[in-house]
């Protein structure tokens, strides 16, 4: 399974963008500003790099519930700071507004009227669970990427 993001500029406080899955337009979806190229990952501020991603379905301590989350490909690298990691924290959860993250992917499916949010975010990200659930079953690789 072949999870593509392809992101608008950020505003408003909020990254937007346009969520493929297998090639195919799925739903939409809002997170964290983009930050420059230079700068470090801000924890809970920032969008994670645009980049390919592994992703596994584990147990959210925060969420008490599987959710899909996102690892570091090889070569990749996410820095909180100085720190490399390869398990970055980074889910793909439900969430209306770049407020409801702390630099997870929340799915929707629309763009709210503000310019800087998603609709029906339960709804998308139900749906895409499943597709993901199914291709965990069937032992299919899981891959996201993020332009």
């Amino acid at each position: 399974m072949v999870i593509s993001i392809i992101r608008k500029p950020s505003a408003r406080g909020a990254t937007l963008s346009t969520w493929y899955v297998d090639g195919r337009q799925f739903c939409f979806g809002v997170e964290d500003v983009v930050r420059g190229p230079a700068e470090a990952k801000v924890y809970g501020k920032t969008a994670i790099p645009a980049g390919t991603y592994r992703v596994r379905v584990t147990m959210s301590n925060r969420f008490k519930r599987r959710l899909p989350l996102l690892v570091n490909m090889p070569g990749a690298a996410i820095r909180f700071g100085d720190k490399l990691i390869d398990d970055c924290g980074v889910r793909i959860h439900s969430g209306n507004t770049a407020a409801d993250t702390e630099g997870c992917l929340l799915p929707g499916t629309a763009f709210g009227p503000d310019g800087a949010s998603v609709t029906s975010s339960r709804a998308a990200f139900d749906q895409l669970f499943l597709l993901i659930e199914q291709a965990v079953a069937n032992n299919e690789p899981i891959t996201l990427t993020i332009k």
